[in-house]
């Protein structure tokens, strides 16, 4: 029998701010998808530079060899194993912006994943997620089921400190439980009531949640493959919910690279091409905007051990129905790396103030610290 403390403790961890006013906010209607690729992706065995000598000089075990590329132009290629993702490109809903970093780069993954989590400068330490400032200025309309909700962790990462923000441990465990769940009456003292309120607050969102959305895609096994699923789920929610972040963990490849990365980019290729297709299926896929996302990208040079080590500026994806394809930024300049690592070309908030001005018709100074220039890479 489910009881209040199993429902409570396996389930979720919730954050609510009651009292918010009605935003104007339809454009939240769009759903934001963050994907963060846990440990920082290596940016140069993702999008090959298979034409340029010096990527083969600087990686000449680990790097992926021109007849294994998925060509996309005659310089530039995907790593073989995000093949599913190679429809998207063709259909021209795929954008891959190169360079993707800020300027006096942190290679720490705490300090560094902080910083893209809150859209701080490098010497700035801030305490709230750069979404919820957005929805602070913005708030996400009352009737939506949730502002945010995190799958598959407690870490709130951008939406750290928002309001009607959720955090999906155990996703099945909370869907499942929250059907059974029932709060009791009123309780003795008022911490107990508290509770009670916290828990009948959770029991609500999680009804709202889910919204018995099914699928006849199938989605990939596995973790990942999982909270993409609940992803889709989310997302095609009628009641609405306004952003979405999934993670994919495993990305610090310091040792063994090639095996691992394979795993890896098979992974986020066949979850990305699933969310695709649920999406199609529920007629959200041009309402619904994914962008991948991590603390930073992998030296250029390959370490002793078949790996790589921390680096600097890395590329993105951005995708969806609206999304206009093609490559954005700039290719790495391999001969002109700064302290062995790459400069970054493009400023990450710019792709956050994308998503807020370009996809959510939003001011973004507030929830960046300044203004960033959106990339043109969304259709109207």
């Amino acid at each position: 029998m489910t009881t209040r403390r199993d429902f409570l403790a396996a389930s979720i961890v919730a954050l609510f701010v009651p009292g918010l006013a009605l935003a104007q906010a339809s454009g939240y209607r769009r759903v934001l998808v963050l994907v963060e690729l846990k440990g920082g992706n290596d940016g140069l065995n993702t999008i090959v530079p298979y034409a340029d000598d010096a990527y083969y000089g600087l990686r000449p075990r680990i790097a992926i060899r021109p007849d294994n590329v998925l060509q996309l132009d005659s310089r530039t290629g995907l790593h073989p194993a995000l093949k599913p993702l190679m429809p998207l490109w063709q259909e021209g809903e795929l954008a891959i912006v190169q360079g993707v970093g800020y300027p006096s780069p942190n290679l720490s993954h705490f300090r560094s994943i902080e910083i893209w989590d809150t859209a701080s400068r490098s010497d700035q330490y801030l305490g709230e997620g750069w979404l919820a400032r957005a929805f602070a200025a913005h708030p996400v309309p009352s009737q939506f089921a949730a502002g945010g909700v995190a799958v598959g962790g407690a870490e709130m990462g951008p939406l750290a400190g928002a309001a009607r923000a959720i955090a999906l441990t155990q996703p099945e465990v909370f869907l499942r439980q929250a059907r059974l769940a029932r709060p009791m009456g009123a309780g003795r003292n008022s911490a107990l009531d508290h509770i009670l309120k916290v828990e009948a607050g959770i029991v609500e969102a999680a009804a709202r949640l889910d919204a018995g959305v099914q699928f006849a895609t199938e989605f990939p096994r596995g973790q990942f493959g999982n909270a993409v699923r609940v992803a889709a789920q989310l997302a095609a929610n009628p009641s609405g919910v306004a952003a979405v972040r999934v993670s994919l963990a495993g990305f610090d490849t310091h040792q063994n690279q090639p095996g691992l990365h394979q795993r890896l980019l098979g992974e986020l290729a066949a979850g990305l091409a699933a969310l695709k297709s649920a999406l199609q299926e529920a007629k959200r896929w041009d309402s619904t905007l994914v962008m991948t996302y991590a603390e930073f990208g992998r030296r250029p040079q390959e370490n002793n051990s078949n790996g790589t080590d921390h680096g600097t500026a890395a590329a993105h994806f951005i995708a969806g129905g609206r999304v206009k394809g093609g490559l954005y930024g700039e290719a790495p300049r391999l001969a002109e790396l700064e302290g062995g690592n790459l400069r970054h070309g493009v400023d990450f908030r710019s792709l956050y103030a994308t998503a807020l001005e370009r996809w959510w018709g939003l001011s973004s100074a507030r929830a960046l610290g300044g203004q960033f220039a959106p990339l043109d890479v969304l259709r109207a």
